[in-house]
């Protein structure tokens, strides 16, 4: 038997990936680019330019 193991979640994260009614966003602290202005990685998106929310509800 198989045993799903949790994604890993990133700071900004509401909820985990494959939450129900949940999906991608873009992460509002460095406008989806996964980078900042200074060029450093965007830990609340840990570089990937979203995060995820309850989009429903």
């Amino acid at each position: 038997m198989q045993q799903d193991t949790p994604s890993p979640m990133n700071p900004g994260d509401e909820v985990p990936p494959g939450t129900p009614f949940s999906g991608e966003n873009l992460c509002y602290r460095c406008s989806g680019e996964g980078r900042h202005r200074d060029g450093t990685e965007c830990r609340h998106c840990g570089g990937s330019g979203r995060i995820h929310t309850i989009i429903s509800g």
